[in-house]
């Protein structure tokens, strides 16, 4: 292990630390020490937590170093930095709030050393993807000297975005081998993957380490985000992850002005997602038979396929680096919105066709795994389609820059239905048609929103205002029959 990777935890490893940073030939770009009079200034401060918080996660660190009381030839001459420990205490929430993302010292620790005070700023590696950057500045280190952040450092960090493994981070360190058995449900682990069940704890442990779910470091081990974010008993007992839990929220009537109950749902998504199905099942009234996610059930009047597809993807495409925000469910009289943190990745007009793109990989390849999604691609085709065989509305997909939403409609007959809600089924029925290699119709969309063959001109209207709002194009503009005419989505 790296002598700048060690992880003190008491004074003694406080001072044996320090006796491996002293003897190091130089300061690198990971380490820096500075005798820090009181004149240091919290900007000094920052641009340093912005450079080595970045060097970290350059050089794959689980942290850095900004050393108080050492000078340039690396002699111990002891500080005055902030001699009350009030005072350094308070500098966690000065930096977070100047940081991107609110990034803050792992920790903060005093030491006496060859009898002076120093201090040491534990500084935390910069995000997946997301380089730290103090007042919207971003710094690096070219060896010992501070520097801005070269662009070839910077978009090596950004670049991450496209390979994060947020699920392969650590939720928590340093556990016990029981302690890890105690906190993730390693028998509905085997259950779910239909593994057998080892007879030793080595042999469980092994399992769950090829899996991703925990690491093993240093005769201790390692729980990542993957497994505490599938398999946790309490999501709470993983601090980063506690506001990750799904929120099921039943509401009376149209609006969010009367809750009528939220069901908790605090344990890992493995764990809760078979029964966040089958309670928004029971409490709506059941009208057809159909096979749902692993059992036969009556289903409700939403199709329990269409509701475990869209609460997987929820689960699959959040932004786990969104502050305080987590998937949630909210089930209304009419509707269910089904909302996770963060944008979308593709065009939500494109969710039908376009090759899927997750932000987190690992996760959404166990969950199909545990057969909680329908296999790479096909969901939201199939959600589309069960709603077209099951004549409700068509789903409505809306993205900010801070959420993604689906939101299913309850039946509806097709005079009940306004003009947003013909045009959106209009364009998602040519969608569907297209990716099955046909194309839309006339007649196909009659059948789609049960329309009589006789009042085919309703259809016609309603394929007239999607083509006005640009979702549609006629496959031979030339001509002149509007009956048997065919129709493609506008991006094919």
């Amino acid at each position: 292990m790296s002598v700048i990777s060690s992880y003190p935890v008491t004074t003694i490893d406080l001072i044996a630390l320090l006796d491996r940073l002293l003897a190091l030939p130089a300061e690198t770009e990971l380490l820096e020490f500075k005798t820090a009079g009181t004149s240091f200034g919290i900007d000094d401060l920052g641009r340093y937590f912005s450079a080595l918080s970045n060097e970290a996660n350059l050089h794959r660190q689980d942290q850095a170093w900004l050393v108080f009381g050492v000078n340039d030839k690396r002699q111990v001459v002891g500080t005055q930095y902030r001699p009350s420990r009030p005072g350094l205490d308070s500098l966690k929430g000065e930096v977070a709030a100047k940081t991107s993302n609110n990034l803050s010292f792992i920790d903060i620790h005093e030491v006496a050393y060859a009898g002076q005070r120093l201090v040491l700023f534990e500084i935390p590696p910069a995000l997946q993807g997301v380089p730290t950057a103090w007042q919207g500045h971003y710094y690096g280190r070219n060896g010992e000297r501070l520097t801005a952040l070269s662009l070839e450092k910077l978009e090596r960090i950004r670049a991450q975005a496209a390979a994060t493994r947020f699920e392969r981070e650590i939720a928590l360190k340093g556990q016990s081998a029981a302690r890890v058995l105690e906190l993730l449900d390693y028998s509905a682990f085997f259950r779910l993957f239909k593994l057998p069940l080892p007879t030793t704890q080595t042999g469980l442990l092994e399992k769950l380490a090829q899996r991703d779910m925990i690491q093993l470091r240093d005769a201790a081990y390692d729980i990542t985000n993957l497994g505490a974010l599938l398999f946790a008993q309490h999501l709470g007992d993983f601090e980063r992850l506690g506001r990750k839990a799904i929120r099921l929220i039943f509401y009376q009537g149209r609006s969010k002005v009367r809750t009528l109950r939220e069901v908790p749902a605090l344990r890992g998504y493995a764990l809760e997602f078979e029964g966040l199905v089958r309670t928004i099942g029971h409490l709506l009234p059941g009208n057809v038979e159909t096979k749902v996610i692993l059992r036969e059930q009556t289903a409700p009047s939403y199709p329990p396929l269409v509701l475990s597809e869209l609460i997987a993807n929820a689960l699959i495409h959040q932004d786990f680096l969104a502050q305080g925000a987590s998937p949630q469910i909210d089930v209304f009289e009419n509707r269910i919105e089904i909302t996770n943190p963060g944008q979308p990745l593709i065009d939500e007009r494109r969710f039908l066709d376009h090759a899927p793109r997750s932000r987190n990989e690992l996760l959404a390849g166990a969950m199909r795994q545990l057969d909680m999604c329908e296999e790479r691609g096909s969901g939201i085709d199939k959600v589309v389609q069960e709603c077209e065989e099951h004549h409700l509305p068509a789903p409505r997909f809306e993205s900010s820059e801070q959420f993604t939403r689906v939101v299913l409609f309850s039946a509806r007959s097709f005079g009940e239905m306004d003009r947003q809600d013909k045009v959106r089924a209009c364009y998602q029925h040519a969608c569907l048609k297209q990716v099955s290699g046909e194309s839309m119709t006339n007649q196909s969309l009659r059948e789609r929103l049960g329309i009589a063959e006789s009042n085919y001109p309703a259809a016609s209207r309603i394929i007239t205002d999607t083509i006005a709002a640009g979702l549609l194009k006629p496959v031979d503009p030339t001509s002149k029959s509007r009956k048997h005419a065919r129709y493609l989505p506008y991006w094919a």
